[in-house]
């Protein structure tokens, strides 16, 4: 099996991977606010795939990076087996999460997700068969570590969750997390790029993409702060939105 036909099947096992898990949490409980609606249905239950995935993926980009020696000198050529794989896996799920909001009818509500799944899809396919940036891709996937605490305060307020406490604390580890695996990963990546990377190719093409996502990142994290710190600045439809809760 040629190495581009693997990887093919490792992307597509990940995909169908996540569909059972997503169908297998039909049967779990659901908070009795979310149960009322429909939408907020579907939304828990895409939230619980989604947390799984930065559980594993985020975890996982943290050691792969540490066991591979000389990652952060050289984002380019650095790979290993495992990450790699860590790639197709995390490749598997955004299919599956864009299918996921596609066919349920929530493109309009998540439009954002789909753009960032898009770009997210492509830089990782160019890595996965290329061979080339794996250790670049697994330091943008630290960003799933922040993504842990993200998702679990959108549980909380999606559910109504009794748990002022959590919610609190919650809400001061966001901001570290954030500053440590998604804002402080994503600015080095685009120092390297700029400092080292040619622009011409696939390095050309990451680097857009990489820009692109440094606005996303700011404008995602400029609403967690008024959200959860200035909350008078929330509009009066942002509970209609899926990234502002």
């Amino acid at each position: 099996m040629g190495p581009w036909l693997r990887s093919a099947g490792l992307v597509a096992g990940s995909t169908l991977a996540f569909a059972a898990l997503r169908q297998g949490l039909r049967l779990s409980p659901l908070p009795a606010h979310v149960r009322l609606d429909a939408t907020r249905t579907w939304r828990w239950r895409n939230l619980l795939v989604s947390f799984v995935h930065s559980v594993v993926a985020g975890i996982w980009a943290v050691v792969g990076v540490w066991k591979m020696p000389g990652a952060f000198a050289d984002l380019i050529n650095s790979t290993s087996p495992s990450g790699h794989l860590l790639l197709c896996v995390s490749a598997g799920y955004f299919i599956h999460d864009t299918l996921d909001i596609i066919v349920c009818r929530q493109s309009r509500a998540s439009w954002e997700y789909l753009v960032h799944h898009a770009m997210a899809i492509m830089g990782l396919f160019s890595g996965i068969l290329l061979n080339r940036f794996v250790a670049a891709g697994l330091v943008t996937l630290f960003v799933e570590v922040s993504n842990i605490f993200l998702t679990l305060r959108m549980m909380m307020r999606l559910g109504h969750l009794p748990f002022p406490t959590l919610y609190l604390v919650n809400k001061y580890v966001n901001v570290v997390v954030y500053f440590l695996f998604r804002l402080a990963p994503q600015a080095y990546l685009t120092w390297y790029f700029v400092r080292f990377v040619e622009m011409r190719g696939q390095g050309a093409f990451l680097m857009v993409n990489l820009v692109l996502l440094d606005g996303m990142i700011l404008i995602y994290f400029s609403r967690l702060m008024r959200s959860d710190f200035c909350p008078g600045a929330r509009g009066p439809d942002s509970e209609k939105k899926f990234l502002t809760d």
